[in-house]
């Protein structure tokens, strides 16, 4: 069979705008963030001077601090992954803003019937595995929360799987702490939690077999593209 070109490029533009699709549909079921994203939208909640995508790359900034630490240098190139966070936080707040039952001001996340909440939440899972899965298919640096991991992997020869266990077990213990600390109670964070922790990793190696057998990634600027390499 004979596979599609697509962009390099274009897996970035279409990552972007489908993951953040894809958290403000979870924001608005409300059954739970993942462990990455709940810090953010938990501060967002508590102190709304700055909105969730706003908070998001602010948050992200101090983990790109902490990364460039760890790293022990920093390359210009890096700072590619912030922009990232900073243009995903522009099209999430975006989303919310543009359509009604995702914008919190005009519907209130779980306000919904159950049944929807469950397919919205399905949906955001979904969507949500296949874009981070496409991130990984671009050469161009996604957001901090996940370049981080890869950086420090290849730069200290870690195990994967490992450190990306701790990495996420402590994301969800600032989110719990904030969580109680703010509210007294858990907000952002639920059973849905539980369950896009357990089934994340599954499905993006799924979508990732799909795609390596239907779609072959193309650099359009093969150049640019030597850049981003460690």
């Amino acid at each position: 069979m004979r596979k599609i070109k697509i962009y390099s490029e274009v897996i970035y533009i279409l990552a972007l705008f489908g993951l953040t699709f894809a958290v403000a549909v979870l924001v608005a079921a409300d059954f739970g963030l993942s462990m990455i994203g709940a810090p953010a939208y938990i501060i967002s909640e508590r102190i709304g001077f700055f909105s969730f995508g706003e908070w998001t790359y602010l948050v992200q900034a101090l983990l790109f601090i902490a990364f460039c630490i760890a790293m022990k240098r920093i390359k210009l190139v890096y700072f590619v992954s912030f922009i990232t966070c900073v243009i995903y936080g522009y099209i999430l707040d975006m989303w919310r803003e543009i359509i009604p039952i995702l914008n919190p001001d005009v519907t209130a996340p779980g306000s919904m019937d159950m049944w929807l909440r469950v397919v919205m939440f399905i949906v955001g899972q979904l969507l949500t595995s296949f874009t981070v899965m496409l991130f990984l298919k671009s050469y161009i640096y996604p957001q901090v929360c996940d370049f981080f991991v890869k950086g420090l992997v290849e730069k200290y020869k870690l195990n994967q799987v490992k450190f990306k266990c701790i990495y996420d077990i402590s994301h969800l213990v600032v989110s719990v702490v904030l969580s109680l600390a703010f509210f007294g109670s858990f907000v952002g964070i639920g059973w849905g939690t539980v369950i896009i922790a357990a089934v994340t990793s599954p499905l993006i190696g799924v979508f990732a077999k799909w795609y390596d057998k239907h779609v072959e990634t193309v650099a359009l600027f093969p150049k640019f593209e030597k850049i981003f390499e460690f």
